[in-house]
């Protein structure tokens, strides 16, 4: 393509140039730019450039100047500035339910949204964790889909699989789809779940989205929730703890005082806090009692305590005595 024919292209590229080689620490001055379009192929005169210059300025480019022996451009701002970016890039390196592939995708996206030299420090954060990641790259795909369901008031069918011994996929009801009725997708530690109404049972259940596969939207209209049925995703997940279900019950703990920001950590500030004595606190609480509320409270070891009811208290310590007795048994 000869030089005449890209002259087209002239204030493109100079929009590109700016984007991508300055910021607040890397300048270019106006024979920089004249150079830089050289290479495209790009003949321009020092009069045109200003001319330029102005009219990016006038479609909404931050373009500032600063005088020293020569006069230096740059782009002042952009749409997110670099700690915003880096929060960003934080954010998908540390999500869980990101495959490592998709992880790289988007964080290399992010980085076109800054400078060069910018996009280099934003870099070198990707590999500060070593966390597990999801092996199933379609869960991107997957929470998108599922969305659209949501919003346009659709079933859902899927199959749905855990992984065996081998780490291969073994499906539940022998690879039969299921037929769900979304409600809301919630992202509890680390990992995205669908929660679902069902009529038949009159409840809401779940599924982690990473371990369900081919998706598919139904015609069909989902279940209606029940008259004056408030559905609450936040509350739902706070009582479900990490998306374990069981019966609901009103429990009261006593619990150190030192665990009070573990307390506030999982139920909010809203909940209600009452002194036991000078060392100790209580809480009513209302979870769904299962293996996954005792394993949060026995974190806490010798600092928290099932005061009541007293079918909850006889579980707690029926699990306690089952971990116990495996090890009577092995010795």
């Amino acid at each position: 393509m000869g030089k005449s024919s890209n002259q087209k292209l002239k204030l493109l590229y100079l929009l590109k140039m700016l984007n991508e080689k300055t910021d607040e620490d890397n300048t270019m001055t106006i024979n920089d730019m004249i150079a830089e379009l050289d290479r495209y192929g790009i003949t321009a005169e020092r009069k045109s450039i200003y001319d330029d210059l102005e009219a990016l300025r006038h479609y909404g480019l931050d373009i500032a100047s600063r005088k020293s022996k020569t006069t230096d451009y740059f782009v002042a701002s952009r749409l997110f500035e670099l700690p915003e970016l880096k929060l960003l890039v934080d954010a998908v390196q540390c999500s869980k339910f990101v495959t490592h592939k998709k992880s790289n995708d988007l964080i290399n996206k992010i980085e076109s949204l800054a400078s060069h030299r910018q996009a280099q420090a934003l870099h070198r954060q990707v590999y500060v964790s070593n966390r597990v990641k999801t092996i199933n790259e379609s869960i991107y795909y997957n929470v998108d889909r599922l969305h659209v369901a949501i919003a346009e008031n659709k079933k859902v069918s899927f199959k749905y699989f855990d992984y065996d011994v081998k780490k291969k996929k073994a499906f539940r009801k022998n690879g039969d789809k299921y037929s769900v009725s979304p409600y809301a997708l919630s992202w509890d530690d680390e990992n995205y779940y669908l929660v679902t109404f069902s009529t038949k049972y009159n409840d809401f259940t779940h599924y982690r989205v990473d371990r369900m596969t081919e998706i598919d939207l139904s015609d069909e209209e989902r279940d209606p929730l029940p008259e004056r049925e408030h559905f609450d995703i936040a509350e739902y997940t706070k009582k479900v703890f990490n998306m374990f279900g069981g019966e609901d019950v009103m429990v009261q703990l006593q619990l150190d005082n030192s665990l009070v920001n573990a307390v506030i950590d999982r139920f909010g500030k809203d909940i209600v806090i009452g002194k036991m004595d000078e060392n100790s606190f209580y809480i009513w609480i209302k979870v769904a009692v299962s293996s996954t509320f005792f394993a949060w409270i026995s974190q806490f070891g010798n600092k928290v305590r099932v005061l009541s009811p007293q079918p909850v208290v006889e579980q707690y310590k029926n699990c306690l005595k089952e971990i116990l007795l495996q090890y009577e048994i092995s010795e």
